[in-house]
């Protein structure tokens, strides 16, 4: 899942990237509404956290462009605006749910799950994909009934191929979803955690060719 961050304070910015990657999520992070509108043009979001005090387009006004442009990618403001006006103008400007800073962060999890479940019907249920069972609630993914330990960006790698079905993903396309564009590692890093991945899967049982490679194109799962 990732999820862009539009929040000029740079200390809350920080914390909230902190515990979304914590939680296995892909954060990018921009400071003003225009460059968050550019962002969304241009990468598929699962959730926006959106502060409404922001340089160059406001919070509100960049939910009402974003809902006038046809986006339907859910949207959670965060802001020390604490009125029932305040809250009203930001539900009626295309927000899907409002809290007021401070929050709390186990609420904030909560409700960041909730609005993911809403755009996904996969979110927060189990995947199955012959006997891989990946459980995005734990981050558990099993073999068979054997747990496989996986770090994050083998987890994220794994739960792309398979929510991807047989659909074949190119090594800069698993890079777009599974890095941060702050971060974005070589090709050879991609290669080295599908070669992993591959040891991990074969230790418990699954086929060699469990993740097979499609020459000159990517990667996708072997079909069951």
């Amino acid at each position: 899942m990732r999820i862009l961050v539009v929040e000029d304070d740079v200390q809350i910015a920080d914390m909230l990237t902190e515990a979304l990657t914590n939680r296995q999520y892909v954060v990018d992070v921009v400071q003003d509404g225009k460059a968050a509108l550019d962002y969304v043009e241009t990468i598929d979001y699962d959730l926006i956290l959106l502060d409404i005090t922001l340089p160059k387009l406001d919070g509100i006004k960049f939910c009402q462009q974003l809902r006038n442009h046809h986006f339907t990618i859910p949207v959670l403001i965060l802001t020390a605006r604490d009125t029932i006006a305040d809250k009203i103008m930001g539900l009626d400007a295309g927000a899907d749910d409002y809290m007021v800073k401070p929050f709390d962060l186990g609420e904030l999890m909560a409700r960041v799950r909730a609005l993911l479940r809403r755009g996904s019907s996969t979110a927060g249920s189990k995947i199955f994909w012959g006997s891989l069972c990946i459980n995005p609630s734990t981050y558990e993914v099993t073999y068979e009934e054997l747990l496989l330990n996986l770090t994050p960006k083998e987890y994220a790698i794994l739960e792309l191929l398979v929510s991807s079905g047989r659909r074949v993903l190119s090594r800069p396309g698993i890079i777009e979803r599974v890095w941060s564009l702050e971060d974005p590692p070589s090709e050879e890093t991609v290669k080295s955690h599908i070669k992993s991945l591959r040891q991990k899967l074969r230790e418990v049982g699954a086929p060699d060719d469990f993740i097979e490679t499609v020459h000159g194109l990517g990667y996708r799962l072997k079909q069951f």
